[in-house]
């Protein structure tokens, strides 16, 4: 079967989400962690689910779910753990943890930088958008290794007023042994 594009995403609202997600990465790269906070709604899941390396599963010989990526995830609505689930007060909790003088895990601070790429609306509803889109995260922290994240994120956007809010997010880490000490970053 042929995966053709959405034809009711339009051009304008592609470039918008686009600049949404640059906008996202910048605030992030720039420790603007408050003004990313009013990015999102009061109501909002971050989730990161585990990821396992199952083996094969045959019984679903030449279908695409045999190998499948959400096969490997676990947390979202599975029985595993998630590695975060958090809501908003969570998130806030985080942002504010930032700002202390005494926040030793993240002092000094570390550099990141955001790549977002392969941005691409899946669904359109009324004041509401599908999203996903591709990662690299580029973490960087004096006295230690740098780390090179990738994944996907998956992600829903809603409309408020002339602007976009993040709703939901699900980020999916293309590894599956987290080795780095950096999982309190935001994807």
């Amino acid at each position: 079967m042929t995966e053709r594009p959405r034809a009711d995403v339009r051009p304008d609202l592609q470039h918008e989400v686009e600049q949404f997600y640059y906008r996202e990465a910048r605030l992030l790269d720039g420790r603007r962690y408050q003004t990313w906070l009013g990015l999102c709604t009061p109501d909002i899941r971050y989730v990161m689910p585990a990821r396992t390396n199952p083996l094969v599963d045959n019984t679903q010989k030449g279908r695409e779910e045999m190998i499948g990526i959400d096969r490997e995830l676990e947390g979202v609505d599975s029985n595993g753990l998630p590695i975060r689930d958090e809501s908003y007060p969570h998130l806030a909790m985080r942002v504010q943890r930032a700002y202390v003088a005494n926040s030793w895990a993240e002092n000094p601070p570390a550099r990141t930088r955001r790549i977002i790429g392969n941005v691409e609306i899946t669904r359109v509803a009324e004041g509401r958008l599908d999203v996903t889109s591709a990662f690299h995260l580029f973490y960087s922290r004096p006295g230690s290794a740098n780390v090179l994240y990738a994944g996907q994120r998956r992600d829903v956007l809603h409309r408020a007023e002339d602007d976009l809010r993040l709703a939901s997010r699900e980020v999916v880490l293309d590894i599956a042994d987290i080795a780095f000490p950096t999982l309190g970053l935001f994807f």
